[in-house]
């Protein structure tokens, strides 16, 4: 590909005249790309839908009642005056302990939460966390009120106070 490039002016001029220095545009025009992107999109939402795992099964009916994900957990309480029970039902320790062996020999993932009224004794609330770990479980939490929850009553409910910084040693 050829071009004349006229000389500029009359007479005495060069024959070979300097090149304009052409900048490259810098400037990106992004509409192509977003028009693209666009229609990537809309493609992958109507497709999405479509695919299937696996093979297509018409399946039958069932009165069969549904398998759930997760087991509940246990809960294991003691009120304020001691008294242990799993979910509803008092137990005495050691019928604790039996049951619980059951139930893990049953479901040994079970999980299992214990709550305990604020007057408990805390040997009381050791001696039955002991029974449920001995029993097998290893999947244990402990179970609380919100302090939301506690400042509904009319109560207030106040935070505990900050620890205080370590004083220096008297000198002597």
């Amino acid at each position: 590909m050829a071009a004349i490039i006229p000389s500029g002016g009359g007479g005495g001029g060069s024959r070979f005249r300097r090149r304009q220095n052409f900048s490259p545009i810098a400037d990106i025009n992004v509409t192509p790309m977003v028009d693209v992107m666009l229609v990537l999109l809309v493609i992958f939402m109507i497709t999405a839908p479509l695919l299937q795992v696996g093979v297509p099964v018409d399946l039958p009916k069932t009165s069969a009642q549904q398998v759930g994900g997760k087991d509940e957990p246990l809960v294991v309480s003691v009120n304020s005056k001691g008294e242990v029970f799993l979910g509803e039902t008092p137990y005495d320790i050691a019928g604790l302990a039996a049951k619980l062996k059951a139930v893990h020999e049953e479901k040994p993932d079970q999980r299992v939460f214990m709550r305990g009224d604020k007057a408990v004794d805390y040997g009381k609330m050791m001696e039955v966390m002991g029974v449920v770990i001995d029993s097998g479980f290893r999947q244990l939490g402990l179970l609380g009120e919100q302090a939301q929850q506690l400042g509904k009553g009319g109560g207030t409910v106040t935070p505990a106070p900050a620890p205080r910084a370590p004083q220096p040693a008297p000198r002597r």
